[in-house]
């Protein structure tokens, strides 16, 4: 209609090309002007914005979409409480295999004759680092099975037990082994001269990576994936009873900033995990990725069993489902933050093209990562586009494009297309889908909005043109 609306304004009759009274050079000059214009217009119709009419895309408006194509909300989840990762440490200290227990024995330890004054119970000072007072006595390790040893009796188991008892075991183990006669003189001494550690190793892929966090910064494709992450790894030694993930994440760097995911993965370093792990991804190939059926679709796999994952975000009112002793940490264990660069969406069509970060903490609909790609709805970047020839002729819009298709994977290497009108969802909620990983966004012009805009842009650029050529002559 738009381009009959132009032609039938010019006038145009026939009739008058013949006229006899006109000389004929004004007649064929006319005459290749009206059929270039008409020319003209006839290619713009079957080649307006090379997409829209040409290229067509068809997709589910947001309102017909099944509830599993659509992302969960992040808005009302809540912070896990720090206090949930560390564990509670007893009222008194007990002792356990690599403790350094500093015993001394009037006559025993050291050995003295009876002739021969004691000697003085040695006194150690702790290191800077270390939170425990001066000690005295001689060092002694308390032993892989929980023993110590020391001379003239048998070995004392004194894992799990306090200083108290173990000085009272000491005691009784001398007096029924009757090295002492006289019971007032055995008066053992026992300290702490050093605490066992645990060597664990975090793993950080939130150091030092180069993302600009919410999502890009500005300029088409600005969001870079992190550099190498090899080197933000440490090993981490914690003392008893600070042997819990709060410790290993406070000694190495603080809690997982944004643009870590909102978990904490630890993997045991027993041989019996280390065994389940195995066990469980052989099982799995076996039954699924071995299958010489082309047509069957493997499920994703599985959570690990023996893999911990540790969220630390949840729903309001949900009690977080690891126990005390899973924060605990052993000997050669692993505290693995996992990057998030893989987050992202990408842009193309009439945004600017480019990887987008999208937040962690927060939803992203479809308005605001237009708007995070840097042509929010309304905006005169959104006309002028950075895919496609746009709308109208020589660069003009005078209408915004009014389509949002955001591509969306699904599994077994699906695809699920959504339509988005943005007149409608300007108004409605519903109709912003949120934004998951991987979405690809393509802004377009509706088949009647390139028609428009390229009427309006023809009329001006050449029927005004031809009004004043004409009017002039």
């Amino acid at each position: 209609m738009a381009y009959e609306v132009i032609i039938m304004s010019m006038e145009w009759n026939p009739v008058t090309l013949v006229d006899s009274s006109k000389r004929p050079e004004r007649i064929l000059r006319r005459l290749i002007r009206y059929l270039s214009f008409t020319s003209l217009l006839a290619a713009g119709a079957l080649n307006i914005g090379c997409t829209a009419l040409t290229q067509p895309i068809s997709g589910i408006p947001v309102r017909r979409l099944p509830p599993q194509f659509l992302a969960q909300s992040k808005n009302n989840l809540v912070p896990l409480d720090p206090s949930r990762l560390t564990q509670e440490p007893p009222r008194q200290y007990l002792v356990d295999k690599g403790d350094i227990l500093g015993i001394y024995i009037e006559g025993v330890l050291p050995y003295t004759d009876s002739d021969k004054p004691p000697t003085p119970p040695p006194v150690n000072f702790p290191t800077a680092e270390s939170t425990l007072d001066p000690s005295l006595g001689y060092p002694i390790v308390v032993q892989e099975n929980g023993t110590i040893a020391l001379p003239s009796i048998e070995p004392i188991k004194v894992k799990g037990l306090t200083l108290e008892q173990v000085t009272e075991l000491i005691r009784k183990a001398y007096l029924d082994a009757r090295i002492f006669t006289n019971p007032a003189r055995l008066r053992p001494i026992v300290t702490m001269l050093k605490e066992r550690t645990y060597n664990v190793v975090v793993v950080r892929q939130d150091v030092g990576t180069q993302s600009q966090g919410g999502g890009g910064g500005g300029g088409r494709g600005a969001y870079n994936r992190g550099s190498d992450q090899s080197a933000s790894g440490s090993m981490i030694h914690l003392p008893a009873y600070q042997n819990d993930v709060l410790h290993a994440l406070m000694s190495s760097g603080g809690l997982p900033g944004i643009n870590a995911k909102n978990e904490i993965k630890i993997l045991r370093a027993t041989k019996a995990d280390q065994r389940k792990r195995d066990e469980f991804i052989q099982q799995f190939n076996q039954q699924y990725l071995s299958n010489p059926n082309p047509c069957c679709c493997p499920p994703p796999l599985p959570d690990d069993p023996s893999l911990l994952r540790i969220p630390m975000r949840l729903p309001p009112g949900v009690v977080p489902s690891f126990l005390q002793e899973d924060i605990i940490l052993e000997e050669g264990d692993v505290v693995y933050i996992e990057s998030r660069e893989a987050e992202v969406f990408y842009t193309g069509g009439l945004l600017p093209g480019g990887e987008w970060l999208i937040p962690r903490d927060y939803d992203l609909d479809a308005l605001g990562a237009m708007a995070l790609s840097g042509t929010g709805l309304g905006s005169k970047n959104q006309a002028g586009g950075g895919g496609g020839m746009g709308g109208g002729i020589v660069g003009m819009a005078f209408v915004p494009p009014g389509e949002l298709y955001i591509l969306r994977k699904t599994p077994c290497n699906g695809q699920v297309t959504i339509l988005v009108d943005l007149a409608k969802a300007t108004t409605d909620p519903r109709e912003r889908p949120l934004i998951m990983p991987g979405d690809t966004l393509i802004l377009r012009y509706k088949p009647c909005e390139e028609i428009l805009n390229f009427s309006v842009g023809a009329f001006f650029t050449f029927g005004v043109q031809y009004a004043l050529q004409g009017g002039a002559r």
